[in-house]
């Protein structure tokens, strides 16, 4: 989605969010749901939130849950999946209050931050989001994004924000500076773009809709090439936070291929801000407003720093010179490469088809030639933090060939 759909989406997410921490035996399963029952009411600048009742976990929660309480997460999601929430209820139960029978653990004794979507209405439950440690630091999506604008600005650097997308867990952005490109004439050697072959295109469209806008920019630019045939890229950045425990807030350094939006992103230079707090004590939701400034204050500062480097022309002429340096090793024996990469890097037997699929329609029989059919892959992956994944895969997978 563009950054204009992302923000009011985040607002009215982060109306509806409580945290609280609550113990073991405050949480039970019911029919599949979690219940919570004599919790202290949330009270902060909204009012009086009661937060007693039903919530329905995500599938991360769910994962979160097994992965706290000892359950194999694949038994738990078929349960679900079967319909066996009876079963459900008793192994979530079993481990959280100890015996009612002889071989089972005694009561957790644990406390945890449960992350919550308030019910939308009456009589409705509500949405668990995670459950996570009570040492969990909150920083919200619409926190980060805001922090990460503010260093932008501060380092005075000319940017859009070309791609946003966000899942149940994670808030990705896409960011580029159109005045800052370069030519890379050997990294794009004989590259035409995948998405000329009408089946992947219609992959992509299908999962992003539209976003060949490269076009206009070359030809604005005077670099309208012919299709196929612009060796230019741009620099850019990506940045991420995921709000229920699984990741840090990440920003990474980006190479953007102007024909077909192709992002290779630099993982050896991302910088990660851990989601790392003081213990929270029971029925505590957040950290003080005091607390909460002074950290989105670093992640401030540090994009600042982080985008300075990144969109210089000093680092950015280093990039692009070590991608032309690699880019042009020949790939002779497509099939057994991929085999390679693909347990290497950790393909499923899908992506390495469909990676292969990308190869050949790019027509660029190098190793640049693999990390563009990553990046271009990516893009027809309809989830964002595995087509964000694999784009963290290319470069590594482009220097392994």
């Amino acid at each position: 989605m563009s950054l204009q759909k992302l923000v009011p989406l985040l607002q009215e997410q982060q109306a509806a969010k409580v945290d609280v921490v609550a113990s073991a035996a405050a949480i039970r399963a019911r029919e599949g749901m979690i219940e919570l029952f004599g919790v202290t009411p949330v009270v902060d600048e909204r009012g009086v939130t009661v937060v007693d009742g039903l919530y329905r976990p995500s599938g991360a929660a769910d994962a979160q849950i097994a992965d706290k309480l000892g359950i194999p997460v694949r038994y738990l999601r078929r349960l679900r999946e079967r319909d066996r929430l009876d079963l459900y209820d008793g192994n979530v139960n079993g481990w959280l209050h100890g015996p009612t029978e002889t071989d089972l653990p005694e009561p957790d004794d644990r406390s945890f931050l449960l992350r919550l979507f308030t019910p939308p209405g009456a009589g409705q439950p509500g949405v668990l989001r995670a459950v996570v440690s009570d040492r969990y630091g909150i920083i919200d999506n619409l926190d980060v994004l805001t922090a990460v604008l503010e260093g932008i600005h501060d380092a005075g650097a000319d940017t859009e924000i070309r791609a946003c997308d966000l899942t149940d867990s994670t808030m990705h952005a896409k960011v580029y500076s159109p005045q800052m490109s370069a030519l890379a004439p050997r990294f794009l050697a004989n590259y035409r773009s995948a998405f000329s072959n009408p089946n992947l295109e219609a992959e992509r469209r299908r999962v992003a809709g539209d976003l060949d806008r490269w076009r206009p920019i070359a030809a604005r630019e005077g670099k309208g090439y012919t299709p196929g045939s612009e060796p230019v890229v741009f620099a850019g950045f990506r940045f991420s936070n995921d709000e229920t425990g699984h990741h840090a807030v990440r920003l990474t350094p980006e190479l953007v291929v102007q024909i077909c939006g192709n992002g290779l992103t630099i993982p050896m230079f991302a910088h990660t801000h851990r989601h790392v707090g003081e213990r929270l004590d029971t029925g505590t939701v957040s950290w003080s407003q005091d607390t909460l400034r002074k950290k989105l204050a670093v992640i401030t500062a540090e994009t600042r720093d982080r985008v300075a480097e990144w969109l210089s022309p000093e680092f950015f002429a280093a990039r692009v010179e070590e991608l032309e340096q690699a880019a042009g090793a020949p790939v002779t024996q497509p099939d057994k490469t991929m085999e390679v990469l693909a347990k290497r890097l950790g393909f499923s037997d899908t992506e390495r088809a469909g990676i292969l699929s990308h190869f050949i329609s790019g027509g660029q029989l190098t190793a640049a030639g693999i990390a563009n059919a990553v990046t271009s892959y990516s893009q027809t992956i309809p989830d964002p933090d595995r087509a964000n994944a694999l784009d963290d895969l290319a470069y590594q997978a482009m220097t392994l060939a």
